[in-house]
């Protein structure tokens, strides 16, 4: 995909009459980078540089829309190959233990899903995956969009991730999404106890040849495993967690309830916000600025 994008760029400059030195100039990188490019050697080119490439050569967004498949080649062999499965499964079944799948996040919730850890060295970086996982959800949309059934750990919906406004729109998107007739959600709630995934999320997917793959993945880690017997076991487990998850109508109830959790959650004050005002009340009426666990100290005045 590197040197298609590369190819594409040096077909648009020379059809644009421009010297690699020129196109540089326009995109503010020296020429050299104008090569590495063309050449599909070197670092990968940036979204940024991409969206400035396209300016500066009238190419309506067609590098922006290359830029995605240039930057996914910068992942691990197994994460590409995942990725180029899910493209072309027909059915999706994914168990989340911690975050909503990525096909169905916001955009403010994918944000800051992908601001933790350690991974990330820069906000182009963030902007730059934040992209990628959004061109994914485009397939939702497609003619050939895949059969999708989401078991949702009860955690997905408690852990207000992005604070509760960005969560309230992210369980809201939730609801919507479930109308879809190619979409089911059920959630697994914590009384139902131990299980056998309790290590990560799991994802089974189903290929036009009938044959199946299946994905794990944990905070720092992701598996792809291929081996037939191996996918057949954590299918099963898959099959468990879904028999011992809510009926779809009771799991929307359950988004429901979590939803009016976020509203409740969005108008309780901060912490700080809760000392500021019980510091500012104290003070108002005589008392001393609260310590460390906020008791007044006995037997004093303010100032004394």
């Amino acid at each position: 995909m590197a040197a298609l994008f590369g190819s594409r760029v040096r077909r648009l400059r020379t059809a644009a009459g421009l010297t690699q030195a020129e196109l540089g100039f326009r995109t503010h990188v020296v020429s050299t980078r104008i090569t590495q490019i063309e050449r599909a050697s070197g670092a990968k080119p940036t979204l940024e540089l991409a969206r400035a490439l396209d300016a500066a050569l009238g190419s309506d967004d067609l590098l922006v829309e290359l830029w995605p498949y240039v930057y996914r080649e910068a992942f691990p062999d197994w994460s590409r190959k995942f990725i180029a499965y899910s493209e072309r499964a027909v059915t999706i079944r994914e168990y989340a233990a911690h975050v909503v799948p990525g096909l169905l996040q916001t955009r403010e919730y994918a944000r800051a899903v992908l601001s933790v850890g350690l991974t990330l060295s820069n906000d182009e970086q963030l902007e730059e995956r934040l992209t990628v996982r959004m061109t994914r959800q485009e397939r939702l949309g497609s003619p050939d969009r895949p059969e999708l059934w989401v078991v949702l750990d009860e955690a997905v919906l408690r852990r207000p991730i992005g604070g509760y406004e960005v969560m309230r729109a992210q369980l809201e998107l939730l609801l919507h999404v479930a109308e879809r007739r190619f979409v089911t959600l059920q959630v697994l709630p914590f009384d139902q106890g131990e299980h056998d995934a309790m290590g990560g999320s799991l994802t089974v997917l189903v290929l036009p040849d009938a044959s199946e793959v299946a994905y794990t993945e944990g905070a720092h880690y992701g598996q792809l495993v291929e081996d037939p017997a191996e996918v057949k076991r954590f299918a099963l487990t898959y099959d468990r967690l879904r028999a011992n998850a809510l009926p779809p109508l009771m799991s929307l109830d359950m988004i429901r309830s979590a939803m009016e959790g976020c509203n409740r959650g969005a108008n309780v004050p901060s912490r700080s916000e809760r000392r500021r005002v019980a510091q500012e009340q104290l003070q108002q009426s005589g008392g001393r600025q609260l310590r460390g666990g906020g008791r007044r100290v006995p037997g004093r005045r303010p100032g004394a």
